[in-house]
């Protein structure tokens, strides 16, 4: 047989899957439906191992799911707005839609070539306008009811991409993209009320029982639910009072000072009259607006002079400060300061020389001889205490517990008028504003008489020009000549269109259900959703566990209200894939190197091919493009085939953990496609005819033992498959290969069963290997496409293990074990049973009164 051609192997199936409309999915689906979707990607114009990772995934689970049977909806398409395609436009002078348009071409074809069993003809970009016309209607259904509002706010500003960022988008303080500082700055902005479904989002949480742990986790701290008090401090000398939010009220009499955020309107209005509090309030706005780079950032307060008045102690006046860690986004804005029993307060009453009582004493301390030498030494720790115990120095609350005195500091705060029990939840609303031009346009217009109107839903889709000018940063929607200015539609007047476009969370935020009918006029079909929603699997990074995730949780609940969808939860089943490493080079000056620009040398070691420079070896890390340790996939693809590419990828480690790339792991994968190519085109024997039936008891000896190796491997791969234990499978599947190897076929019948075994072969492994897969099932003579087989069915009886171990038990008490036979009688039981070695020792020369045999399980001798 000639040697496995690759190329065009791998081009011939493609071509006729796609010809045979092998993948496309039947409007009416009369099986049982599976919806399979990978998280959609940004059209970078180049795809990478993180990819091939991601969608080899989901591509084995379609596959599957079809040969089990499954109508599978298995799509793709493109998140193709984004800051990216406009910063390439100032870089390139290319048209953002132009760029986008063509690294889609590009990536497209790339995918294609990887065999994946997409139905094509569902795709879209969210670039197009006949997809974000729809969004721009949800809006404005939105909008009507209630579930968007506009108002000045406080937001994270990137000055690199000149745009807003949600919370979720700033890491370490720092933009997700652009890696520089974040800034606050105070905007108007449009916001989405995902805080109306905080409740029902963290209660959600608890049905996702198909998600990984660290995912749910992460969204229920994200949300944030806390129970706690409002409580309302009265100024000296001032009308307004101060409310706060705390969570331990327990601790009121340990307050020792408040502090508000520098954005506070009580800030604000003292920075008016005071310059010294204008410019610390201006120092505060450069530190960032994450919460991690306030927790790391030194703890810097400014006295205003003010003074709150002690809700609980007559006469007791606390210091009030502008503090750089308070932020307006959580509670009020305003703290009260309990120094023992808070580390961040702790620091600061120290750098700041205010009191530290200690209210909250560990249990046994509490009471005792030891209480006063707590106290007056407290101020000595380098550390607040911050556990549980037993409330003193506290009035009313003295010999209580945390949660006891949590209970009773809101009961008194109620009865005296100063403040109630709450929740709070940290989660904040979505802020969708961006001020970039490659996004969808928000559908409103700015009148000066009539206010904010909404755009009339049969001028949707409100489209974006493309004559603009990227000469300078910021927006160019708010800078074109004619595109901003309209008629309001209520009045007639000159009007404005809004020039903010959606954060692009807002696209990717339903996709999912334009899936389902992508060629509706509406946003979907509702019987299409109904049939396909919510997801089965979707598979994605972990680095979307809360910004993505959640505003998809939160985007099907509005849709749900407002009549769209009749599902809350967007994806039954999430399988986070881990990330890519390779090992990272740099050479002697220090600069990354790529992979592909190492050689290696017994007199040299580690160099670079253009340079001869000397090359030092790094650690294994994820593969990024600013560190150079990336792997071509095209590279790969074009020299190894998709196949191997794809094995490798599901060979070396189960696809929640990270994968180490290595030239010897490829190499693995790429011997082994080329071991089965002829193990099946060069077999040992004659197979017979694809028809040809294998007798069902006829077959002993090697034969025997080899078919019941081939369905022992299908029950075991089908349950790997299931479980997405995809690197098992791959081991079951070489085991059997060894064992097909091993066999050594004499009759016509050894022939058969050796057919059965190399056909079980090519079709378990076809999921993870589509190319040579299905070229090997034609060789064996079928003429039906494997891409549309049935799943091969365990014989049960074969499966079965031959031997079992039984437990032998004198008067109740075990005294051995024994194999046997499977369903061996209960005479051959009781003779083995006898003639056990620690049985004769209990008998000890008794007689049996009985013998109870249960077959399979045990054996119980009565004395």
């Amino acid at each position: 047989m000639a040697r496995y051609n690759v190329k065009e192997t791998e081009s011939k199936w493609q071509s006729r899957w796609e010809t045979e409309g092998c993948f496309v999915v039947p409007d009416q689906p009369e099986k049982p439906v599976y919806y399979v979707l990978e998280m959609f990607p940004y059209p970078s114009g180049r795809i990478h191992m993180g990819h091939v990772r991601n969608y080899t995934l989901g591509d084995v689970v379609a596959r599957y799911r079809k040969a089990c049977g499954y109508d599978v909806l298995h799509p793709m398409g493109w998140d193709a707005f984004g800051l990216p395609a406009e910063n390439a436009a100032m870089e390139n002078g290319v048209h953002p839609e132009d760029w986008t348009r063509a690294n889609i071409e590009a990536m497209r074809k790339q995918l294609r070539g990887m065999g994946l069993s997409y139905d094509w003809g569902r795709e879209f970009a969210t670039c197009d306008e006949d997809y974000y016309k729809h969004e721009q209607k949800m809006f404005l259904d939105f909008l009507e009811a209630g579930l968007v509002y506009r108002k000045k706010s406080w937001v994270n500003w990137d000055p690199v991409e000149n745009t807003v960022l949600a919370n979720e988008q700033v890491i370490d303080g720092k933009g997700w993209r652009s890696g520089t500082a974040v800034q606050r700055r105070e905007l108007s902005q449009w916001f989405l009320k995902i805080t109306d479904f905080a409740e029902d989002l963290l209660a959600g949480i608890e049905e996702l029982e198909d998600w990984p742990d660290r995912v749910r986790l992460m969204q229920q701290n994200w949300i944030g639910r806390s129970e706690g008090a409002r409580v309302f401090f009265a100024i000296e000398g001032r009308e307004e009072s101060l409310e706060i939010y705390t969570t331990r009220p327990d601790t009121l009499f340990g307050a020792s000072f408040m502090a508000i955020a520098p954005n506070h309107p009580l800030a604000r209005a003292l920075s008016e009259s005071d310059g010294d509090i204008r410019d610390f309030i201006r120092r505060c706005e450069s530190l960032g607006a994450s919460e991690a780079a306030v927790e790391t950032a030194e703890k810097l307060g400014f006295d205003t002079g003010l003074k709150a008045k002690h809700p609980f102690v007559e006469g007791a006046r606390l210091p009030i400060f502008v503090a750089n860690f308070v932020l307006m986004d959580y509670g009020a804005g305003a703290i009260f300061g309990c120094p023992a029993h808070d580390q961040r307060d702790f620091d600061f009453a120290g750098k700041y020389d205010l009191p530290i009582v200690p209210v909250v004493a560990p249990a046994n301390i509490a009471g005792t001889d030891d209480e006063a030498h707590y106290i007056a030494t407290y101020r000595n720790r380098v550390e607040a205490m911050v556990g549980d115990g037993v409330v003193i120095q506290s009035d009313f609350m003295n010999g209580l517990s945390v949660e006891e005195a949590k209970s009773a500091a809101i009961a008194k705060l109620k009865k005296l008028g100063l403040g109630e029990g709450t929740v709070n939840y940290r989660l904040r609303d979505w802020g969708v504003s961006r001020q970039r031009y490659w996004g969808c346009p928000i559908p409103v217009i700015h009148c000066d008489d009539c206010g904010v109107v909404p755009v009339p839903l049969e001028q949707l889709p409100v489209t974006l020009p493309r004559d603009v000018v990227f000469d300078k940063p910021g927006n160019p929607l708010a800078r074109h000549p004619t595109w901003k200015h309209t008629i309001c539609p209520l009045c007639g007047k000159p009007a404005e269109r809004e020039t903010d476009t959606f954060d692009t969370f807002f696209e990717s935020s339903w996709y999912f259900a334009r899936f389902c009918s992508p060629k509706s006029k509406n946003a979907f079909d509702k019987a299409a959703a109904d049939r396909w929603l919510p997801v089965d699997q979707y598979i994605g990074g972990i680095e979307h566990a809360v910004m993505h995730l959640l505003y998809s949780r939160f985007f099907t609940r509005a849709l749900r209200k407002c009549g769209y969808l009749s599902i809350k939860e967007p994806f039954k089943r999430l399988l986070t894939q881990g990330m890519v490493r390779h090992e990272t080079y740099r050479d002697e000056d220090g600069a990354w190197v790529f992979p592909d620009d190492v050689a290696e040398s017994a007199e040299r070691g580690l160099f670079h091919r253009k340079t001869g420079k000397t090359v030092t070896r790094g650690g294994s890390e994820k593969m990024s493009k600013s560190k150079r340790n990336v792997v071509d996939p095209a590279r790969i693809i074009d020299a190894h085939g998709a196949d191997t590419a794809r094995l490798f990828m599901l060979s070396d480690s189960p696809p929640g953990r990270d994968l180490d790339w290595s030239e010897s792991g490829l190499e693995g994968a790429w011997r082994y496609r080329n071991r089965l190519w002829r193990m099946v085109t060069e077999p040992k024997a004659d197979l017979g005819e694809p028809d040809a039936t294998v007798p069902k008891n006829g077959l002993t000896g090697a034969a025997g033992n080899l078919r019941r190796a081939v369905h022992k491997t299908i029950a075991g791969v089908t349950d790997d498959l299931n479980r997405f234990a995809f690197n098992k499978a791959v081991a079951r599947i070489r085991e059997l290969t060894n064992a097909i190897d091993d066999f050594a076929p004499k009759t016509g019948t050894d022939g058969l069963a050796l057919r059965e075994a190399l056909e079980t072969l090519v079709r378990l492994a076809n999921p993870m290997m589509p190319h040579v897969t299905e070229e090997l099932w034609a060789i064996l003579g079928h003429e039906t496409r494997l891409a549309i087989a049935d799943w091969p069915k365990a014989d049960a009886r074969l499966v079965a293990d031959d031997t079992i171990t039984v437990g032998v038990q004198v008067n109740g008490k075990l005294r051995g074990t024994m194999e046997l036979p499977k369903d061996a009688d209960n005479r051959f039981t009781e003779e083995r049973a006898m003639a056990l070695e620690g049985v004769v020792r209990a008998m000890d020369g008794r007689a049996a009164r009985k013998v109870i045999v249960v077959p399979n399980k045990i054996v119980n001798v009565v004395v």
